[in-house]
């Protein structure tokens, strides 16, 4: 009996062990699943922040146009308004004179133009008198051929300020229409954000979303690149000539953070400038538009081009006012500061980088 006893001890051991193996397989598989599942609502969200981020774009982008078709509108209405006043007052004043002319006719109006036609004694005075009013005929045909032009003139002015209040009280409804809307969008972003922020919230996640980040950036830079050296861009000269010169990109605060720790061995390639939301980032030199998109990371992002291996790189953006392929001047307006990319503040990432290496912006820029 202690024989098989002594025999059942292995059996009993390895079915303990095909036990824990089965036990720990089950645990790696369930949390394989969990991980793969959290990886895929991660992914979810990102896409979820990138359209929302985007629809943010869309309406910024409307919301400035029908702003600027507002003051284009005020300042058309203030210029038929000082139309309409002159036109008031040369009708005023034409009226005056009329009315003197006509005054003046009836004073004059007791001659008998028979009488001295038939007495030839007074025939020199008749003459005078006849050439007398058929020149105060003309001048009263004139003021009244003016005075006729000038109320038809007054009456379509009058019609043109009818329709461009109708105009202007349309842009204010589309204005308030797009602030809602807006505001709407901003609400969604936040409680995308902070599910987002909550998904990858141990310090790993957030290093290899950093990292996943850079990445994109640097294939949408790669992409750039090569749509830069497909294009002549003789007119392009770099940027060479111009460090410490460059005007700033937008107005704020400058946070110097190129090569400081970002996360784990994650360093920064460029600098945060705090400024206002919906404030204008302005291109630092001419250039062309190489790249005009959502990025990972970096939300509604625009590349420019330099020429000579040099581009600028500005995110965070709400909105992008140039495409790909435009051309842009020194200080041309390119998009609006926002918070896109995850942001929790209004700002703009910018870079600087030729042939690809990141340059330290605070040595380029006039700060």
């Amino acid at each position: 009996m202690c024989c098989a006893m002594l025999l059942s001890f292995p059996l009993m051991a390895q079915d303990s062990q095909q036990e824990q193996l089965a036990e720990l397989q089950a645990e790696l598989k369930e949390r394989q699943q969990r991980l793969a599942a959290d990886q895929a609502s991660a992914e979810e969200l990102q896409q979820a922040l990138q359209q929302s981020e985007e629809e943010i774009g869309r309406a910024a982008s409307q919301l400035q146009k029908t702003k600027s078709n507002l003051a284009t509108n005020q300042q058309e209405q203030a210029e038929l308004h000082a139309q309409q006043q002159t036109l008031t007052q040369a009708i005023i004043q034409q009226q005056a004179a009329l009315a003197s002319q006509l005054k003046s006719a009836f004073m004059s109006g007791n001659y008998d133009y028979a009488k001295l036609f038939f007495y030839q004694e007074e025939a020199s005075k008749f003459e005078r008198i006849l050439t007398y009013y058929q020149y105060i005929n003309k001048a009263r045909q004139a003021e009244i051929s003016k005075f006729r032009s000038n109320v038809e003139s007054l009456k379509a002015v009058n019609h043109e300020l009818e329709l461009k209040g109708q105009e202007l009280a349309s842009l204010l409804r589309q204005q308030e229409s797009q602030q809602a809307q807006l505001l709407a969008r901003q609400t969604d972003r936040k409680q995308t954000l902070a599910k987002l922020n909550n998904s990858i919230a141990s310090e790993q996640e957030q290093v290899a979303s950093l990292q996943a980040s850079e990445k994109a950036l640097m294939q949408a830079i790669e992409e750039a690149n090569r749509r830069a050296a497909a294009q002549q861009q003789v007119e392009l000269k770099g940027l060479a000539s111009l460090k410490g010169k460059l005007m700033q990109p937008a107005a704020g605060t400058v946070r110097r953070l190129f090569g400081a720790r970002r996360q784990g061995q994650v360093r920064w390639k460029g600098i945060v400038i705090e400024g206002s939301e919906g404030s204008s980032v302005k291109a630092v030199s001419h250039g062309r538009v190489l790249y005009a998109d959502w990025l990972r990371g970096f939300g509604l992002v625009t590349i420019v081009d330099h020429g000579d291996g040099y581009m600028s790189v500005y995110g965070h953006n709400q909105a992008l006012l140039k495409q790909a392929g435009d051309d842009v001047r020194q200080g041309d307006s390119i998009a609006l500061v926002g918070q896109s990319g995850g942001q929790s503040y209004p700002n703009l990432y910018f870079e600087i980088r030729h042939k690809g290496k990141a340059l330290n912006p605070t040595s380029w820029l006039d700060l």
